[in-house]
């Protein structure tokens, strides 16, 4: 099986379940990705062929083609462009010569393993993905016409079909974030460790524990895009930090212990007492102990909080994260905030009783669903 993967480490960490088991099942598994998250694979029973361009240099390549779009371009068309643009024709040259593949398993929001899956003739699957949920195939359609066209590959039909031997997710149908373009997934539980061996600091186990503990973070792509020093019309904020700083405000103002994962970014605002920064924290451990948490909304996190029972305030920042915070709201699972209602909307969120409830039958629904390691028996009747 070869794995692609692009974009930020949270990319990685949502194809590694996948991988492992089939790895583990005794398949042969190459994860092709940009060097900058070969890391992610560090200890795992794959090989990591940092072949796929980095996200800092991608940026580089996507702001004068987006910013070609017009001063006030459709969002939909800026998303399309990023992940199907014409960069592909050099990834899918980039995957050649990585050895034997039977199936293809990719990031969601990355199409180049799905064109090579179809120069090979195999099959290929999208995991659970948020970039997945923005990607109209009305904008995506055209430009995968076009990267086929270069590679010589025949017609598709349906050019912007995204999933064509289904979709992997970890939501419970009944809970579901896609949208009507995308066919029903192959659902499993989501993963409530997914990077093994971590534990919790020893100092959030000393925190209050008659106070209620509160996860903040805004996600892992935020920092690498500060770290690039670039932005463009419909993407990451200009200011990467301005969330951050929005964030650490709000929660000043609860009364809460907060431990808030910055990723890195620099926060001018001073923390309150109650108001923990730390760079990284491992965030399956923390929700096991959280009450409430607030996020950008990225997918990851929120099938995360999910999987532990856990009410989110999403605070959303760029991209799919809009319509994962609009979908939290509209299934109760949290409120949607801009950056003046974070602690107006963790407080509602710690005092409502609905919404635990709502999270609760979302994370009955989760368990219910097979374990991960169900998949392979999926991988191997698709390459039967």
């Amino acid at each position: 099986m070869l794995t692609t993967v692009t974009g930020s480490p949270s990319h990685a960490r949502a194809v590694l379940p996948f991988a492992r088991v089939v790895a583990e099942a005794g398949h042969e598994v190459v994860v092709a990705c940009p060097p900058d998250l070969a890391a992610t694979f560090d200890r795992e029973p794959v090989t990591v062929a940092p072949v796929l361009v980095p996200m800092s240099e991608a940026a580089a390549r996507f702001v004068p083609r987006i910013e070609a779009l017009g001063e006030d371009p459709d969002p939909a068309a800026v998303v399309a462009r990023v992940f199907a643009g014409e960069h592909l024709v050099d990834e899918v040259r980039a995957l050649r010569g990585l050895g034997r593949v039977d199936l293809v398993l990719r990031d969601g929001g990355e199409f180049a393993g799905m064109l090579y899956a179809e120069e090979l003739g195999v099959p290929h699957l999208p995991a659970p993905s948020g970039a997945a949920h923005v990607l109209d195939p009305l904008h995506v359609g055209p430009l995968l016409t076009a990267s086929r066209t270069e590679l010589g590959l025949p017609a598709v039909p349906d050019a912007g079909a995204p999933a064509p031997f289904g979709r992997l997710d970890c939501m419970p149908p009944t809970f579901s974030f896609a949208p009507p373009w995308l066919p029903d997934a192959f659902a499993y539980r989501q993963d409530d460790e997914v990077e093994r061996g971590g534990r919790l600091p020893e100092w959030v186990a000393a925190l209050p524990a008659g106070r209620p503990l509160v996860l903040g973070s805004l996600g892992t792509a935020l920092p690498m895009m500060q770290a690039s020093g670039r932005s463009a019309p419909g993407g990451p904020p200009a200011d990467p930090a301005a969330g951050l700083r929005a964030l650490v405000r709000g929660a000043n103002a609860v009364d809460a212990e907060v431990v808030v994962a910055t990723g890195g970014l620099e926060c001018d605002v001073e923390p309150a007492p109650h108001v923990h920064l730390e760079r990284w924290v491992p965030q399956p451990l923390l929700l096991q102990v959280a009450d409430a948490m607030i996020t950008h909304g990225g997918y990851n996190t929120v099938r995360e909080a999910v999987r532990h029972g856990v009410p989110m305030v999403a605070f959303p920042q760029f991209g799919d994260q809009f319509a994962s915070a609009g979908r939290i709201a509209a299934l109760g699972l949290g409120r949607h905030v801009d950056g003046a209602s974070v602690a107006e909307g963790l407080a509602a969120v710690l005092d409502d009783g609905s919404v635990r409830g709502a999270v609760r039958a979302a994370q009955r629904a989760m368990l219910a669903l097979p374990p991960v390691a169900e998949f392979v028996h999926r991988a191997e009747a698709l390459v039967g």
